[in-house]
């Protein structure tokens, strides 16, 4: 297997780690900092159709920034309760970055999609001049969604529909810009398809809602458009692939990834795939870029991956009693103000050894 080349490592470090420019705006989030210019001025590293778009659609470099910043909250979201909990510190993650494991299958794709969810919802916000809300001129008429109408009711496409095959494609130019399909090297191929099964669980489970019209509510105007799913949802749906993710290895044509034994079928689009096993993640270890469980906050009565007997490899845990301060004895002023006191709340943790 072939390591990650460094333009690709380093548009990760871009788009993924604090130590950098857009780090520092997934932590501070002021838009007076998101500058895209700032962007394409510091990283000098990006080369090819990223940099064209660096000059010709700098404002669409400023939503890829924030669709990374989606990304990666979601895996640190998804990831919580797990071994590794998809840190974002610079040294870990380049080594995790440079393993083709399930766990980089996952950040790959979900920032994928969180690029092409930011630049869908930045169209039909109206932030950027390129795009806005989809075309509906040319689209066959929808079908209802909740069983016919009444006689003589009409369907239509119109408010503002997600458009989300320019998200799709910009998502394309943006992260699949250094890794070219043809070539031969096992980790190409893995890349661009996580890659693609992100920017898919987006595209694949737009739905369609409508509104009703029609005087004294009789209905007679179904106007429809489509509506991406909450990055949530996407989040979720990429967790179950992660959990049935496939073992993979090159085929002789160079150009086709074949499961790792002959009893399971090939993936689909939608799979996330990986070639090599992770490690456990139990301990520090700086050439696999885990950071170790030690000290991580556990469940003792869970019995899945949140719970102490697998969280903390079997190494047990310890009670700590912390003291926590949160709003209490709130009361409404007219008008309109809640007023509240700080109370002092004694917590029991349970931390891995």
């Amino acid at each position: 297997m072939l390591p990650p080349s460094r333009t690709q490592l380093g548009l990760f470090f871009i788009l993924l780690c604090p130590a950098n420019i857009i780090g520092l705006w997934w932590a501070v989030g002021s838009p007076l900092v998101m500058d895209p210019n700032s962007i394409c001025r510091k990283t000098k590293r990006l080369a090819g159709k990223q940099a064209e778009l660096c000059q010709t659609e700098p404002d669409l470099v400023q939503e890829v920034a924030k669709g990374a910043r989606l990304g990666v909250r979601e895996c640190q979201h998804q990831f919580r309760f797990r071994r590794w909990n998809c840190t974002s510190h610079s040294k870990n993650f380049g080594k995790i970055l440079q393993q083709d494991i399930r766990e980089t299958a996952f950040v790959y794709a979900i920032t994928a999609a969180g690029v092409s969810h930011a630049v869908t919802q930045a169209c039909s916000m109206g932030e950027l001049l390129q795009c806005s809300c989809e075309g509906t001129r040319s689209r066959a008429p929808p079908l209802p969604t909740a069983g016919p109408g009444p006689e003589g009711s009409t369907w239509e496409w119109g408010g503002c529909g997600d458009d989300v095959e320019f998200g799709y494609e910009k998502s394309r130019q943006f992260m699949d810009a250094k890794r070219k399909k043809g070539k031969s090297d096992i980790r190409t191929l893995i890349d661009l398809h996580n890659n693609e099964a992100g920017r898919l669980a987006v595209r694949s489970y737009t739905r369609t809602e409508c509104k009703c019209h029609g005087l004294s509510g009789s209905c007679t105007l179904h106007t429809c458009w489509k509506k991406m799913p909450h990055f949530r949802e996407v989040g979720d749906r990429l967790l179950q692939r992660f959990n049935g993710a496939c073992q993979v290895m090159g085929a002789n044509d160079g150009k086709t990834l074949l499961p790792v034994g002959r009893s399971l079928k090939p993936p689909d689009p939608q799979d996330l795939v990986y070639s090599a096993d992770s490690p456990d993640f139990c301990a520090a270890n700086r050439k696999t870029g885990s950071p170790g469980t030690r000290g991580r906050v556990c469940n003792g009565s869970a019995p899945g991956v949140s719970g102490c007997d697998l969280l903390c490899c079997g190494r047990g845990h310890r009670a700590e009693t912390v003291v926590l301060e949160e709003s209490c004895l709130c009361r409404f002023r007219w008008c309109c103000v809640v007023q509240c006191r700080k109370c002092r709340v004694h917590q029991e943790l349970s931390l891995c050894l």
